[in-house]
């Protein structure tokens, strides 16, 4: 038998196995990749809280490098080559490798000037026929210069450097084995190179997702804003639609109903007064609060009731009558075709128009209702007589062009149905007429109780 456990069996609707494997939870399990990762994730800490101490911890590992070649005094030279150390002063080594480390302290601010500082140190010491171990400064600058520096100032770096390991391998410092000092020189040069553009890439990476996250935040709370404010309008406008056609039709009543107490001298004509009076206060300030709601407020709250249709003009056109409008209604073509939106539509445009007249024009009107259905087209006409001649205009009355809430509302509900609306004095001069216009497919009617679908 294999001493590796069986494979978990594949899920054939997914097309993987049902569960993973476990050798990459092993992997990052392992006590030496656990214990990198975590001093990978300390030193990020620490470089982002205290940069300058992690600068220092670096100074003092390249002293600690070059240390033991100066006090041994560095008898020979890698790759094999012999020091001519000897024919210099002692202290010389440790002026070179003072002048290689201390620069490395200004790394982060300057990384160009800390590069061109350490490579001509390097050019001299090479003049001088020295290796020291504190060259290794080189590469860190070279590896800053291609995480924090210039692209641009990058390139001409990283080609100084390669000169320099040449002249200095082949001509300053001639050694036995050139061959594995080019090589080993020079891709130490390629991997420091490559280990800055490779962090820097990552960075420029993270920074472009953290980027993109606050754009895609920013899209989202935009995008909430707009569907509240469309909210806040669609609920102010059914507001309108709804809770002022019902002052209207108590404000029609009260007056109706105090002018014939007061021509029958009854008591109850000044209260009835008051009763009209406070309806057109209170529909003044419902125009007011709703304004407010468009702007300002959210309502999350969908209707629970179902929307009207023309089923329910005939409800409405009683309660317009009873509020002593005098309405005629007249309807062409199957209106159990249209579908449940654009019945909406009508029945909003049919409310509004209605009201208005009862506003402006008052009880002693008379309006006439016509609905056409014909080939995909839906016609809704509501036109009324104005104020009778002599008869006192209502306290209401304001021009028939006021863009209120509910003329914008009509032009919005046709906008949506690329619709035609008309708003404005009937040809004789005397009346108003709404004349709406809807594009819209026709539906087949439901089917009635009992009907089998076909």
């Amino acid at each position: 038998m294999s001493p590796h456990p069986a494979a978990a069996p594949a899920d054939p609707a997914r097309g993987t196995a049902s569960s993973p494997s476990p050798g990459l939870d092993a992997a990052w399990t392992h006590p030496v990749l656990s214990r990198l990762l975590y001093a990978q994730s300390h030193l990020q800490r620490l470089n982002r809280r205290r940069p300058w101490l992690l600068d220092a911890l670096i100074m003092v590992i390249v002293a600690c490098i070059g240390l033991p070649d100066l006090i041994s005094g560095g008898a020979t030279a890698p790759f094999g080559s012999t020091s001519s150390r000897a024919q210099l002063p002692a202290a010389v080594p440790y002026v070179f490798t003072v002048a290689l480390i201390a620069p490395l302290w200004w790394r982060r601010k300057a990384p160009a000037a800390v590069f061109f500082v350490i490579w001509l140190v390097s050019l001299v010491q090479g003049m001088l026929g020295l290796w020291l171990p504190a060259g290794v400064s080189a590469l860190i600058a070279l590896y800053t210069l291609a995480l924090h520096g210039s692209l641009r100032v990058l390139g001409c770096a990283v080609a100084l450097a390669a000169a320099e390991v040449i002249l200095a391998v082949c001509v300053l410092v001639p050694v036995e084995r050139w061959i594995l000092g080019l090589f080993f020189l020079l891709g130490t040069v390629t991997a420091a190179t490559a280990l800055g553009l490779t962090l820097r890439t990552r960075r420029m990476y993270l920074a472009a997702l953290e980027d993109r996250a606050q754009r895609l935040e920013v899209e989202r709370d935009q995008r909430v804003r707009l569907t509240a404010a469309a909210e806040r309008a669609r609920v102010a406008r059914e507001m309108h639609d709804i809770v002022g056609h019902n002052l209207s039709v108590m404000v029609g009543v009260a007056d109706g109903a105090a002018t014939l107490a007061a021509n029958r001298g009854e008591q109850s004509a000044e209260a009835l007064r008051i009763l009209g009076d406070t309806g057109r206060q209170a529909m003044s300030e419902l125009r007011r609060v709703l304004g407010v709601l468009r702007e300002d407020q959210s309502y999350d709250k969908r209707p629970l009731s179902p929307q009207p249709g023309v089923h329910d003009l005939d409800p409405l056109l009683a309660r317009v009558r009873a509020a002593g409008l005098t309405v005629t209604y007249r309807t062409v073509g199957d209106l159990d075709s249209l579908g449940s939106g654009v019945q909406l539509t009508v029945y909003r445009t049919v409310q509004e128009a209605l009201t208005n007249t009862l506003k402006h024009a008052g009880t002693g009107a008379t309006a006439e209702v016509t609905m056409t259905v014909d080939a995909g087209t839906v016609r809704i006409r509501v036109a009324d007589t104005g104020v009778p001649p002599g008869a006192p205009a209502p306290s209401t009355s304001k021009p028939h062009a006021d863009p209120g809430h509910g003329l914008v509302g009509i032009r919005q509900r046709a906008a949506m149905y690329g619709g035609a609306v008309t708003i404005g004095p009937r040809g004789g001069g005397h009346g108003w007429v709404v004349d709406v216009t809807l594009d819209v497919p026709s539906t087949p009617a439901p089917p009635a109780a009992g009907e089998t679908l076909p």
